[in-house]
């Protein structure tokens, strides 16, 4: 059976896949064990490795993870959990699916689309439980300032990590900061298992309640059962059914062992693309360009910034024209009907600004630079013809 999909001369992003993935693949099917077993235990240490922390508890896919985070560190009813608007809706829905409030937070600047810390601590309130920043396309938020309004406030800080696998901050994986850090391994992320995700953590009793709650709340799991231990088992609280499991994983451990290389390539084609974009004269924002040498991003997507609304619609109508797939990241999330019906009224003036006028380019690590140059040429023949109409 064959599947048709759309004809382009660049997508927005694209698989890393060789035989690497495939054999891990097989292995895991001749095996004959392909739910949760050895190697979901075998990329959760890998994956915990990379990231610097003591556990990492693999789940069934990124959402899952940060409601399960905020899940078992308590966040429940009457608690508010402060996350920025420019994310993803995942983030937030995790928040209200605990039965808590999410407050949406500014970013700092159009140059530093991650939570603005100042916004953040006007923005806290007794019920204030926890704080959930976003490391949006791969470039750290601001973890000395939001680490510190976490501490002297005493509440949790949790890191929605999901487009920044392999990113720094002060020489510090992205993911170790808070008592928890959340990913996603969705298929447009730097490493991806189709569906996925992980929970990183130094905390060991965090960890055991965490995969406690991922498999029904049970003592006992299936591959522990297989290994010998005694078939019954105790339902210590009720979970949920979150578990990741073994052909997942295989993926996983093929695609940890290259996310340095890939992240290393991104990086390039980020720096050729910034390269370009200043060289052309194009009064444009690239928030890549302004990274402080303090951060080292781990570049998931390209984001550019154009002077308004409709310049950006235009220019993406044109791009496409040409066989160029690009996307916005993201609408704000109180934009959307759920949260106005939530009665959510909110004056996020950097958020506004910088939401109306992104534009995502493609960026993958096997993007040949013959194509950013083509895609560069292509948005300054766009603008130029756009801005002279």
């Amino acid at each position: 059976m064959s599947f048709s999909t759309p004809k382009w001369k660049a997508r927005l992003s694209e698989l890393e896949f060789d035989e690497r993935e495939l054999a891990e693949v097989r292995q895991a099917i001749d095996s004959q064990w392909i739910t949760s077993g050895p190697r979901t235990q075998a990329f959760e240490s890998a994956f915990a490795r990379v990231i610097g922390t003591a556990e990492g508890i693999a789940v069934s896919n990124g959402t899952a993870a940060l409601f399960l985070a905020l899940k078992a560190l308590g966040v429940g009813a009457g608690d508010e959990v402060l996350v920025p608007s420019l994310t993803f809706i995942a983030t937030a829905a995790a928040v209200i699916h605990c039965g808590a409030t999410p407050v949406l937070v500014d970013i700092s600047t159009l140059e530093n689309p991650t939570m603005c810390a100042i916004d953040a601590a006007r923005k806290m309130t007794a019920r204030t439980k926890a704080i959930l920043p976003v490391h949006y396309a791969g470039i750290p938020a601001d973890m000395d300032r939001l680490c510190e309004l976490a501490r002297s406030k005493k509440i949790s800080l949790i890191e929605d990590a999901a487009h920044a696998p392999g990113a720094h901050f002060e020489g510090r994986a992205c993911g170790s900061f808070g008592v928890a850090g959340c990913f996603s391994f969705f298929a447009n992320k730097n490493i991806t298992t189709g569906e996925g995700g992980m929970i990183t953590t130094n905390d060991s009793d965090l960890a055991h309640r965490l995969r406690l709650l991922r498999s029904h709340g049970m003592s006992v799991s299936s591959w522990d059962r297989n290994q010998g231990r005694p078939s019954q088992y105790d339902v210590l609280e009720f979970g949920f059914n979150f578990r990741f499991d073994d052909i997942r994983a295989a993926l996983g451990l093929a695609q940890v062992s290259k996310l340095e290389l890939l992240n290393r390539q991104r990086s390039h084609l980020v720096q050729r693309y910034n390269q370009l974009f200043v060289e052309s004269g194009l009064n444009l924002i690239l928030p890549f360009a302004s990274v402080p040498r303090s951060k080292l991003p781990a570049c998931h997507i390209y984001p550019i910034v154009l002077s308004d609304t409709e310049e950006r619609d235009l220019l993406a109508q044109r791009l496409q024209a040409e066989g160029i797939q690009t996307s916005i990241h993201y609408p704000p999330l109180h934009s959307f009907s759920a949260f106005k019906r939530l009665g959510k009224h909110v004056t996020l003036p950097f958020t506004n600004a910088f939401a109306s006028r992104e534009l995502s380019l493609p960026l993958y690590p096997s993007l040949p630079t013959s194509q950013v140059d083509q895609i560069v040429a292509l948005t300054r023949q766009a603008l130029g013809s756009i801005r002279s109409s």
